[in-house]
C-alpha cells in the first residue's frame, strides 16, 4: 500500500490568512461542571450559595460554598433551605 499524503500548500502574500480572521469571536467557554441532575436541554446552570453542610454526589459543601447546579435542583435546594438567602 502506498502512502499518498499531501502536502499542504504554503499561503502566499495574495492570500490573507483567514483562520484567525474568520473564527468565532466569541469566547471558549469551559464546560462548567454540574453537580447533582444534569441539565435538561436549552437549561442554563445556576450558580448557588449553599447555607448548610451538604453533600452531593461523592463532594462535601460546606456553608458559604458556591456550585453550579440545574434550575430544578436549585429550586428544591431552595425549597429544602440549603441555599443561602441573599
Amino acid at each position: 500500500m502506498t502512502n499518498t499524503r499531501k502536502t499542504p500548500a504554503t499561503a502566499t502574500a495574495a492570500e490573507p490568512d483567514t483562520t484567525a480572521s474568520t473564527a468565532p469571536t466569541e469566547a471558549a467557554e469551559t464546560p462548567l461542571t454540574v453537580v447533582g441532575p444534569p441539565l435538561r436541554h436549552g437549561q442554563k446552570p445556576e450558580t448557588v450559595t449553599l447555607a448548610h453542610h451538604l453533600r452531593i454526589g461523592n463532594e462535601e459543601y460546606r456553608p458559604g460554598q458556591t456550585a453550579i447546579v440545574s434550575p430544578e435542583y436549585a429550586r428544591q435546594l431552595r425549597r429544602n433551605g440549603y441555599i443561602a438567602r441573599g
